[in-house]
């Protein structure tokens, strides 16, 4: 396999910027204030808190440590550390491709949606005109029968601009976009949570979010969804942050790096919902019920909820634009991540160049995603996938990484040693005793509280035989393909090979 010099950020502001921009994504916008209002309020900010400190921190840590120390995608390096443990990278990959190809559809969702609030097109029944006129969604789930063409074009365009951005290069396309675009989501974020702070009804909005309920704390699914909540909105868990970090340069300061992503991603959360609340309280007020009449989350609140306060608020058109503009944005910065894991993990397999492997790669993806999901099947197809695969694909093979790394091949011990070498704070104890212990435990717990949901009742009230292809078939089919990909022998120098069953202690990179 012909070997290439590895490619490296600008700066570690670059870096961050990148860092960021994948974790600040759709979920911060509508995942996160719902869940803190199902969850104690502004209680929940407590266990949120410990989370981040207890799991999110820790595992970001962790990633950023592999990946610079190993300087390659998450099968690669994994591969490096232990032959069998690459199992878990290919794992990984085939859960980053399954999530980009519907990802990119959302995002598609939200450009076409900003077009439409000029018009407020949507007219008087937002959820009707989402999922009839716009989607043509079939009333049963299943497969696909016809497209729908004011969707496929928009993906079309999406898929255009984050293989340009990735074929530019880490430094000249991902660096340079993410230098961009975060800085201009946070403007037109701010903008919207100053305009959604003048709105009447607003203040009741925030009381519904921040008013503490202290006794939800003695409930513990109020801590599960705190956990499930960094989990899911720090990209951690299914390569991103290994790839990333593994265009870093060999001095790089990873704790601190890990403690401003981590921050800078919660702000971002505890201002999404600053904005989100304020507006729900306004059309509460605006409806005469009570706010939480109104709270949703995902999908119908970005499509159904918002639209509905759009075209009831005073300036709704400008709102609506920003809004959507932001979701788009916020995609888009994630999608970028999302997709670059599995064009590196080829790069690295194959030796491939960038380019090649980006249209090759990223190609295939596009073209699953623009023949599954702008279709009349696409919304039902796109909400079973992205339950399982996140239940199922990223939580589940984050605690194998984790029960691998620290109880099977003890490594924690000389990767804190590692990230020690140049971080300006260094890991104590904590930092073994929440990956070895704590992490795992509570993402175990996780598992347990979800398969147990999943048995009670069929997700979304779909049909059993829909959902065990669509749904299980994907969370499964990511799995049995990383571990047929991993069987495949790799075709190295004999250097190589020896290098790549090294014990981490040993450090040395091969190039």
């Amino acid at each position: 396999m012909s070997q290439q010099t590895r490619e490296q950020w600008g700066s570690r502001a670059g870096f961050l910027m990148a860092a960021i921009g994948s974790a600040i994504g759709l979920g911060n916008i509508w995942r996160f204030p719902a869940e803190a209002y199902k969850n104690g309020g502004g209680a929940f900010l407590l266990p949120y808190l410990v989370a981040l400190l207890t799991a999110g921190l820790p595992l970001l840590i962790l990633e950023y440590t592999v990946g610079r120390k190993y300087r390659q995608s998450p099968p690669a390096a994994f591969r490096r550390i232990s032959r069998p443990a690459q199992i878990i990278g290919w794992w990984q990959v085939a859960i980053c491709f399954v999530i980009a190809s519907y990802y990119a559809v959302i995002v598609a969702w939200a450009i076409r949606y900003a077009g439409f609030s000029f018009g407020k097109d949507w007219g008087k029944e937002p959820e009707k005109f989402f999922s009839g006129d716009f989607l043509h969604a079939a009333a049963e789930p299943g497969l696909p029968t016809g497209f729908v063409g004011n969707v496929f074009w928009p993906l079309l365009a999406v898929w255009v601009l984050v293989l340009i951005i990735l074929a530019l290069g880490v430094r000249r396309g991902i660096e340079r976009s993410n230098q961009i675009f975060i800085p201009l989501l946070v403007v037109f974020f701010v903008v919207l949570v100053i305009r959604a702070l003048t709105l009447d009804g607003a203040a009741k909005g925030l009381d519904a979010l921040f008013s503490p309920d202290w006794g939800a704390l003695g409930d513990g699914s109020v801590w599960v969804a705190a956990y499930g909540q960094i989990f899911f909105s720090l990209s951690i868990g299914f390569g991103i942050m290994v790839t990333y970090a593994s265009y870093l340069g060999r001095r790089s300061d990873l704790t601190g790096s890990a403690l401003v992503a981590g921050f800078a991603n919660s702000s971002f959360e505890i201002l999404a919902g600053i904005g989100v609340f304020a507006t729900l309280g306004f059309m509460a007020q605006a409806n005469g019920v009570a706010v939480g009449e109104v709270v949703t989350d995902g999908v119908g609140l970005a499509f159904i909820a918002f639209p509905t306060v759009i075209s009831q608020m005073p300036m709704g058109a400008a709102f609506g634009f920003l809004f959507f503009v932001s979701l788009a944005i916020a995609g888009i910065t994630s999608l970028v991540s999302i997709v670059q894991v599995v064009v590196s993990a080829v790069q690295d397999r194959t030796g491939m160049r960038r380019v090649p492997a980006v249209w090759l790669v990223g190609g295939a993806v596009a073209v699953v995603s623009l023949l599954l999901f702008p279709t009349d099947a696409g919304l039902s197809l796109l909400d079973a996938a992205d339950h399982f695969i996140n239940q199922y694909g990223i939580a589940l093979a984050a605690l194998v990484f984790l029960v691998v790394m620290g109880w099977v091949l003890r490594r924690l011990r000389p990767l804190q040693a590692h990230a020690d070498e140049t971080s300006a704070i260094r890991l104590g104890v904590w930092w073994r005793v929440c990956l070895g212990v704590v992490t795992p435990l509570v993402l175990g717990w996780m598992m347990v509280d979800s398969l147990r949901a999943e048995f009670d009742e069929n997700y979304g009230g779909y049909p059993g035989s829909f959902l065990a292809w669509a749904g299980w078939g994907v969370a499964v089919g990511a799995l049995v393909v990383g571990l047929l990909i991993s069987l495949v022998p790799w075709r190295r120098t004999s250097a190589e090979d020896d290098a790549a069953g090294e014990p981490a202690e040993q450090g040395e990179e091969v190039r």
